[in-house]
């Protein structure tokens, strides 16, 4: 009996799940799992987690000081229900988590590096290996050097918001463990840009991990490429033999219910033969590069903005249900 394409692509590739759902990570068992500030509001609105997001905030009125406000306590168990989930979903995987540092610090080196040790003292704390943990940091300039000196500390880290070779050019060079180059994204864009259809192949999301993908083997560059931001199973069938892919749950679901041959389309062996050519990475050759496209520009931005606008979403979610809980206990 043939196997499923699922089946098929972990024997090339690691999968990662991209979502903060405990229940569907239990059910496709990737190897590691990743989540983001609209993930883990998306799941802290589902029933079947009330309970984490309680002993969250109850927690951290717990610790607070006897005058804390409203706004400090919910600060505190803002940042400890992403180690929460975090830690609920290491004890279901054998890898590693993907946790996200702050998107408004996006272009704050020294905060974003503040933060990453907080994160990582949470886990430690709870008896995590940082080995177990990757730290998620927007593919700013600012937040590859970040990375970089979270790096030298022994804290790896996930570039994310990646849409162009220049941002990942940069983190491979700072020696980032992994990035996370969007498919997904990119192809929304030149979809709105041109009004037209891609088929997989010719995706230009798909060409650019792709790129990306020959470049780091071609030259020998450690950090992993993980391709993330999926719409549809013929992009993830078109990166077949990438390090890892991030792939939603409904997609892991229709690789897992297709059953037909995948072949691989990405590989080291392939890529080292390949005439490219090496590009010198400094922050002027990464500005001038950015700023010549606009896709990458555009959607660096928006998604920054988009990460800001669902942790407000999920500060206010948390201050509602602090409220509810403090009307309780007075009642």
């Amino acid at each position: 009996m043939s196997k499923n394409l699922l089946e098929q692509l972990r024997e090339m590739t690691v999968v990662v799940a991209d979502t903060g759902d405990i229940k569907a990570i239990e059910k496709f068992k990737p190897q590691d799992a990743t989540t983001n500030p609209s993930l883990i509001t998306a799941a802290a609105q589902m029933p079947e987690y009330q309970e984490i997001v309680t002993e969250t905030l109850l927690q951290a009125k717990k610790d607070a000081p006897s005058d804390a406000t409203q706004a400090q306590i919910v600060s505190v168990a803002f940042e400890r229900l992403a180690v929460a989930f975090g830690l609920k979903i290491l004890e279901i995987i054998p890898g590693r988590v993907s946790t996200e540092v702050d998107a408004r610090l996006s272009y704050d080196i020294e905060g974003t590096v503040a933060k990453a040790q907080q994160l990582i003292s949470q886990y430690e704390a709870a008896g995590v290996s940082r080995d177990r943990v990757l730290i998620k940091i927007a593919s700013t300039w600012e937040g590859i050097r970040a990375a970089e000196k979270l790096e030298k500390q022994g804290i790896h880290c996930n570039l994310t918001l990646l849409f162009g070779l220049h941002q990942a050019i940069a983190a491979a060079e700072a020696k980032v463990t992994l990035i996370s180059p969007f498919v997904g994204r990119i192809l929304d864009w030149y979809k709105k840009e041109t009004g037209r259809d891609y088929s997989p192949a010719e995706d230009p999301g798909v060409i650019s991990v792709t790129n990306i993908y020959n470049y780091y083997k071609k030259f020998g560059y450690q950090t992993e490429v993980m391709g993330a931001s999926f719409r549809n199973i013929g992009e993830i069938i078109e990166l077949a033999g990438c390090d890892l892919l991030t792939i939603s749950p409904t997609l892991l679901g229709e690789l897992q219910a297709t059953i037909g041959e995948l072949p691989r389309k990405l590989d080291p062996a392939k890529a080292a033969s390949m005439e490219i050519e090496k590009i010198t990475m400094d922050k002027a050759t990464f500005d001038k590069m950015l700023k010549s496209d606009r896709m990458a520009t555009e959607k660096l931005d928006e998604g920054i903005k988009g990460f800001t606008k669902a942790l407000e979403n999920l500060e206010q979610l948390l201050t509602q249900r602090l409220r509810e809980l403090e009307a309780k206990v007075t009642v």
